[in-house]
């Protein structure tokens, strides 16, 4: 995907981790530490999103989005530990478009933005790979033609597979993005890339390919 994230967090860890998620599913990502400087970065990073935690130093995540709404058609996720009705009510009229209540789950930050750059148009509605045609947004996938009846999460695992087409993922960047899960687990990746090429190389050649001691790789042709 060559959309853009600008990420606005100011805790260390929790910056260099979403910054590292949002690249693994192939997003152009900027950092920042606070909103000094935002409207700069906005006209030079053009982003597609921006992701702004509410408590910040200097301006806080309200006042930044109102910078954002003003200054383009940018998306606006806003993460947060406020959980209370007036504070969701004062971002929404700030202009943000999503929440995500912190602590979270680094693979539904993911999802929500990659639900909300397929609502700005910033990313195809689908994703075609030879006679597959995965819909993320409509929730299905189809193989020459044939719906292919995925479960949820081989549903979540093609679509990251399809967005990522022609990268080879490993198992613990899978795990990350699709079960949201940091530690390593040596069957549950395996066990769902098996099931979910059975139930396509019913209808075709095989597209979900394994490169030894790297991962796995959704192409037309063997690696």
């Amino acid at each position: 995907m060559n959309a853009r994230v600008l990420v606005v967090e100011d805790e260390p860890a929790i910056r260099d981790a979403v910054g590292a998620a949002f690249r693994d599913c192939g997003l152009q990502v900027r950092t920042l530490r606070s909103g000094e400087g935002l409207e700069d970065h906005l006209a030079a990073f053009k982003p597609s999103v921006v992701v702004l935690d509410w408590m910040l130093p200097g301006r806080d995540g309200p006042t930044l989005a109102r910078v954002v709404r003003g200054t383009g058609s940018a998306g606006i996720i806003m993460l947060t530990a406020r959980e209370g009705v007036d504070d969701r009510l004062q971002g929404f009229a700030a202009g943000i478009d999503d929440y995500v209540p912190k602590p979270f789950a680094m693979a539904e930050l993911v999802a929500r933005t990659r639900a909300l750059l397929h609502r700005l148009g910033a990313v195809p509605a689908t994703v075609e790979v030879a006679d597959l045609v995965v819909d993320e947004a409509g929730g299905s996938a189809t193989r020459a033609g044939v719906a292919l009846p995925l479960t949820a999460t081989e549903f979540r695992l093609l679509t990251y597979l399809a967005e990522n087409r022609g990268r080879v993922l490993s198992a613990t960047q899978l795990l990350t993005q699709v079960w949201g899960y940091d530690d390593y687990s040596d069957n549950l990746v395996p066990t769902h890339v098996s099931s979910l090429r059975r139930k396509m190389e019913e209808h075709g050649p095989r597209l979900v390919h394994t490169v030894r001691g790297l991962g796995y790789v959704l192409r037309a042709t063997a690696p």
